[in-house]
């Protein structure tokens, strides 16, 4: 079962950055179903390893496209992925050092994070990229 549905409501009309959401989104409950089968610490770790470094290429990405755009908000932007790939890097450093086990809380987290950064703080790019020929 899934943690996160995705929807129509998410789309930013971006077919390469809805794309990749549907893959952190993925990723989320990948980890959420590995919580709930009792998978492996080494399991768990390799998880959340990649979904640091799937966001870090995400974030990268979509950046790209927003100074492409001349997105006039990339800066405040860019401080909501940077202060959000700190969180999930501490917390993989944390779980795999043996300092912090996994809960629920995590994936809540991740998908409040993630489905409020989407259909808010993205959905502001979406136009102007359209304007500018990105889709």
């Amino acid at each position: 079962m899934d943690f996160v549905v995705w929807n129509d409501k998410f789309s930013v009309k971006i077919a390469s950055i809805d794309e990749q959401h549907k893959k952190l989104v993925a990723t989320i409950n990948e980890l959420y179903n590995a919580m709930k089968a009792g998978k492996t610490k080494e399991q768990m770790g390799k998880i959340l390893g990649d979904l640091v470094d799937y966001t870090k290429y995400h974030f990268s990405y979509e950046e790209k496209l927003m100074e492409r755009a001349g997105y006039k908000d990339i800066v405040e932007h860019k401080k909501q992925h940077v202060a959000f790939v700190d969180k999930i890097s501490q917390t993989c450093a944390n779980y795999n050092s043996g300092k912090l086990l996994l809960s629920i809380d995590i994936c809540n987290f991740l998908q409040d994070w993630l489905v409020h950064h989407i259909q808010g703080t993205d959905q502001k790019y979406s136009q102007i990229m359209l304007d500018n020929g990105i889709s």
